[in-house]
């Protein structure tokens, strides 16, 4: 890629998509521009500056601003070896290889790990980076550290700003030194932007429906009766881990669930996209209101729509209510607001 050219690059593909040009997404681009080259480009002017490079991008800002639109086209563009994918998939990934290799105790795990990986990639991307779980946020700051001493790069995009990553979770000590590796290794951007760009008017909210009624419930029929007409119904069995996870409905690659089916059993991210990489189309119903009594529903109902929207699977739900009343549990307020705008976006004609 002809990094110079990338901010051209970004205003035709905003002409071609018939995006708003924001000046406040040019100064990301350009931002991202001189992170590619003092990461990639190799020079006299760049090596005298090794010893204090950043090998992190941290985009972060509020839903809808248009950050993974940012980052995806960057990437995109990025000639390089690279990986996309899910936080939850990464995580996946590491604890299996521990468990694969936990006889090896002469080595440690985590620097086998990055060994492993810096040998297939330069770059990794998380999009919508996020720590919910108590075990991941302990072995972070040795696992990223260990990353960026092996020159791996890596970008993300949050909803919020390093020093609030895991706010308020259990044992926040443990994540401390994680907070301080990525403060220090990465440039920490806010894209501002009023406009919800996944709430524009050239998205019209047209799979999302409410109350639970007969009217809604006769709506979803119809709709799914045409989508899986010539299509044959099976059970789809998917064996995670030992276990066995059945979609009772399941027509050629559409699936049919009760929302209690997929976040009030004991099942999480492994589950969710294994999912997804059966299906093209999912249909959700009875989503409930939200609060502290039901928190684990939460928690893995934005586990859920993150994976869907990670692997760009449409969506069709029946809800108790609209998306501005759905509330929401005290802890899950931020993510959830994250949740609601993919939602938006999942269910709508784009």
């Amino acid at each position: 890629m002809k990094i110079k050219n990338l901010k051209k690059k970004f205003s035709n593909y905003c002409k071609i998509n018939k995006l708003k040009i924001n000046n406040n997404q040019i100064s990301i681009i350009e931002l991202l521009i001189k992170f590619y080259i003092s990461c990639f480009e190799k020079s006299f002017f760049n090596f005298l500056k090794d010893k204090n490079k950043k090998l992190g991008f941290y985009l972060f800002g509020d839903v809808g601003v248009g950050k993974t639109m940012l980052l995806n086209f960057f990437y995109k563009n990025l000639d390089i070896p690279k990986q996309r994918l899910h936080f939850n998939e990464f995580m996946i990934n590491f604890h299996d290889f521990s468990h694969a290799n936990k006889e090896d105790k002469k080595d440690n795990i985590i620097e086998l790990f990055v060994k492993k990986i810096s040998k297939q990639y330069e770059l990794i991307y998380f999009d919508e980076f996020q720590v919910t779980n108590i075990v991941d946020a302990m072995i972070l700051g040795k696992l990223f550290e260990t990353m960026f001493s092996e020159n791996i790069k890596i970008i993300l995009t949050s909803n919020i700003k390093i020093n609030d990553l895991y706010k308020d979770g259990l044992q926040r000590d443990q994540f401390k030194p994680f907070i301080n590796i990525m403060s220090e290794a990465c440039n920490e951007i806010e894209l501002i932007i009023e406009e919800d760009y996944r709430k524009s008017s050239s998205n019209i909210l047209d799979r999302f429906f409410y109350p639970l009624n007969e009217e809604t419930n006769f709506k979803i029929n119809q709709i799914f009766r045409r989508l899986t007409k010539n299509k044959k119904k099976s059970s789809k069995n998917l064996e995670i881990k030992g276990r066995l996870f059945i979609i009772k409905n399941y027509f050629e690659k559409i699936a049919r669930f009760d929302f209690d089916y997929l976040c009030n059993q004991n099942i999480g991210a492994e589950d969710y996209i294994k999912i997804a990489e059966v299906c093209s189309f999912i249909v959700i119903e009875n989503i409930p209101k939200f609060n502290d009594e039901n928190i684990n529903k939460q928690q893995r109902f934005i586990t859920l729509i993150d994976i869907l929207y990670e692997k760009k699977i449409s969506l069709m739900t029946s809800s108790c209510a609209d998306l501005e009343n759905l509330g929401s549990s005290r802890a899950l307020i931020g993510p959830f607001k994250r949740t609601l705008s993919r939602l938006y976006e999942l269910t709508s004609i784009i």
